[in-house]
């Protein structure tokens, strides 16, 4: 994939999302999930456990610490895309696994990710993408991404700041808010094998419920913002909303495979600046 074509851009543009089954091939994902059970080892904060529970819900930035996920978040499958869509560069504003774990992974409420990333990070306009690989073959039983198509033409809807149903605080968008958006837009979830790939709007409503079956459900998410639109406050740390605005830039195709060098200036742990919040 090198470019979209006229009809996946005309689908973007009515769904506020896209669908790539199978993108990425087994050998490359293979190289991602090796890392998964040293990383969510780690007495760190980038790991986020799941509440009342040792199971990790989200692991944060190991594309600063973890040679194989810092090439991927140098892909040009993940990347291109966003920077055609944007006719701009790029820079990592999130770089995140979320974990889902089997019988322990909790929902992720309905929301906009440009809602949080607007309430608290004060990045401007909704020109940020969020692109997810599949670590784990998704089926309707281990909590796929549930999308309501079109949501995102509507722009940013009104939201309350949960912070008490999961460990992790949320922008979350009420039931009677669902319900319309529902009755006019349908709910999709993408399903397919490890290694497909879905890009989709910062403001393309959506959520998960929780994993209460026998499989994990491990998904990767480069949350890609166009330069000109970087974050203006740091009320969150940096291991959640980078602070480095430089536009990415990718390796070559087969990165995830082949040893290409990489920095890795976290390799001995989160900077205690990227701890400070303002």
């Amino acid at each position: 994939m090198t470019q979209l074509t006229q009809e996946q851009l005309k689908e973007f543009d009515e769904k506020g999302f896209l669908f790539f089954p199978s993108l990425f091939k087994a050998a490359e994902i293979e190289s991602l999930t090796a890392q998964l059970d040293d990383m969510f080892a780690q007495d760190t904060v980038c790991n986020v456990r799941e509440k009342g529970s040792t199971a990790v819900r989200t692991n944060f930035a190991a594309h600063n610490y973890n040679p194989a996920f810092a090439r991927l978040a140098r892909h040009p499958r993940m990347i291109n895309p966003v920077v055609e869509l944007f006719d701009e560069g790029v820079y990592m504003h999130q770089f995140k696994v979320n974990a889902k774990a089997a019988f322990d992974g909790q929902v992720w409420q309905w929301h906009q990710d440009f809602g949080t990333w607007h309430a608290d990070d004060q990045m401007a306009e909704p020109r940020a993408m969020n692109v997810a690989i599949f670590l784990d073959d998704v089926n309707e039983h281990n909590g796929p991404l549930m999308f309501i198509p079109g949501s995102h033409k509507l722009g940013v809807l009104d939201a309350g700041h949960d912070t008490e149903t999961t460990s992790y605080p949320l922008w979350t968008l009420d039931a009677n808010t669902i319900s319309a958006l529902v009755r006019d837009g349908g709910i999709v979830s993408p399903k397919g094998p490890p290694g497909s790939m879905i890009l989709f709007h910062s403001c393309l409503v959506h959520a998960s419920g929780s994993n209460l079956s026998p499989w994990d459900r491990k998904a990767v998410y480069l949350s890609l913002c166009a330069v000109s639109n970087h974050i203006k406050r740091f009320k969150r740390p940096g291991y959640i909303a980078h602070r480095q605005f430089a536009p990415i830039e990718c390796l070559p195709d087969d990165c995830l495979i082949s040893d290409y060098e990489v920095s890795l200036p976290w390799l001995d742990g989160v900077p205690s600046a990227e701890l400070e919040v303002v």
